[in-house]
């Protein structure tokens, strides 16, 4: 069964600790930054990206 790179323990820490998540996936870079900005603002802003950067 192929998989597209996306665990179970991605997805759990995108919904409770986004940063970690898209740390985890991308690295650090420019995606990490913006989805801590996101996050500063209010909470679900930096879930939506993380399962952006997550999904694609």
């Amino acid at each position: 069964m192929p998989s597209d790179g996306v665990g179970c323990c991605e997805i759990i820490l995108a919904i409770f600790i986004p940063p970690v998540a898209v740390f985890m996936h991308r690295g650090c870079g420019a995606d990490l930054l913006i989805n801590l900005c996101l996050l500063c603002l209010a909470w679900l802003p930096g879930v939506i990206h993380a399962f952006y950067v997550l999904l694609h």
